[in-house]
């Protein structure tokens, strides 16, 4: 904070900055389930199964390993968005 910004200023130009991070972090949300489709399509056309718990197992770790059990929650929640869209 500058001597000429107050704490009001301070706070709308950082919101500011939060809806734009929130603004890119729903494009690559939806750019994962995107890409979760084309996966899934492709598992299915070959006979596999629409979903690999394995590899949700994998993303789940690496969320919480990155970011505690709130990081799991949030891939949970990922994971439920990309899935079944098949």
């Amino acid at each position: 904070m500058t001597v000429t910004t107050t704490p009001a200023q301070l706070i709308a130009e950082s919101r500011e900055r939060i809806d734009a991070i929130d603004d890119r972090i729903i494009g690559l949300i939806q750019e994962r389930m995107a890409v979760s489709t084309v996966i899934q399509e492709a598992r299915i056309t070959s006979g596999g199964r629409r979903v690999h718990l394995s590899r949700e197992m994998e993303v789940l770790a690496h969320w919480s390993d990155a970011l505690g059990k709130p990081g799991t929650t949030l891939a949970m929640t990922l994971l439920e968005l990309c899935r079944g869209r098949v």
